[in-house]
C-alpha cells in the first residue's frame, strides 16, 4: 500500500488585479485528492531560477503537471514545466500530466495541438475507450471522465515515441498518453476533480509501478 510519497505539483498562475500581482495556485481538489492517496503535496513554484536544484532538493517520488491556462498565457509556466519534464527524464522519475499537463507532454515531444471548435469537451462529461488492456490495472474498457479543454490532440498531433492510450468515441480525439520509453503518463480529464475509485487508482498503480 502506497505511504506518504512525496509528488510534486505544477502550480496554475492568476494575476490579482486589485494588488497587481501574479500568484502561483493550486485548486484545492488537489489537495483533497493528494490526503485521500496519502500523498505529500509539493508545489513547484513558477519564479525559480534553478527549477531541477529545487525539484532536486524536495526528494521527490513523483511529479504531477497541472491543469489550467493554455500554453502561452504564461512563459514562465511553460518553461517551468518544460524543466519539470527535463528533470523527470534525467532522475527517471515518474511524470503524470493532467488537461493542459498532457498538452505540455506532447508540446514537448514535438507533438501539436488544436483548438476545440466543436466545444464537445468544454464543461462536459463524456465516455472513453481505453485502446490497451488493463490501463492502469482497472480491468475495464470504458469510463466516463469530466471534460474541460479547449484544446485537443488528434492521432496526426501526437508528438515522438508517445502512443495513445485511449480516446474519446465522441471525435476519436486522444484521451491518455504514455511515452515509449520514459516513466510518463498523462491524461486530457481531471482525476482530481471526481474523486472516484478509478481516479484514485490510476494515481495509485502509476506511481507505485511507474508503468
Amino acid at each position: 500500500m502506497i505511504k506518504n510519497l512525496r509528488i510534486g505539483i505544477s502550480t496554475r498562475i492568476v494575476k490579482n488585479e486589485r494588488f497587481d500581482e501574479n500568484r502561483d495556485i493550486i485548486s484545492h481538489d488537489w489537495i483533497n485528492f493528494f490526503e485521500q492517496l496519502n500523498f505529500i503535496p509539493i508545489l513547484i513554484p513558477n519564479t525559480l531560477n534553478n527549477v531541477s536544484f529545487f525539484l532536486d532538493k524536495m526528494n521527490l517520488d513523483g511529479v504531477i503537471l497541472s491543469g489550467g491556462d493554455n500554453m502561452g498565457d504564461f512563459p514562465e509556466r511553460d518553461k517551468t514545466e518544460s524543466e519539470i519534464i527535463k528533470f523527470s527524464i534525467q532522475e527517471n522519475i515518474p511524470l503524470f500530466g493532467v488537461c493542459r499537463g498532457m498538452q505540455v507532454i506532447n508540446n514537448f515531444f514535438n507533438g501539436t495541438i488544436q483548438n476545440n471548435v466543436t466545444s464537445k469537451h468544454v464543461r462536459k462529461n463524456h465516455k472513453i475507450l481505453f485502446l490497451k488492456n488493463n490501463f492502469c490495472n482497472l480491468n475495464i474498457d470504458t469510463i466516463e471522465v469530466n471534460s474541460f479543454h479547449e484544446n485537443l490532440i488528434n492521432k496526426y498531433d501526437l508528438g515522438d515515441n508517445l502512443e495513445s492510450l485511449a480516446i474519446a468515441p465522441v471525435d476519436d480525439t486522444i484521451e491518455a498518453i504514455s511515452h515509449k520509453k520514459y516513466k510518463i503518463l498523462a491524461v486530457m480529464w481531471h482525476p482530481e476533480r471526481k474523486f472516484d475509485e478509478n481516479s484514485k487508482n490510476i494515481l495509485k498503480y502509476f506511481f507505485d509501478s511507474g508503468d
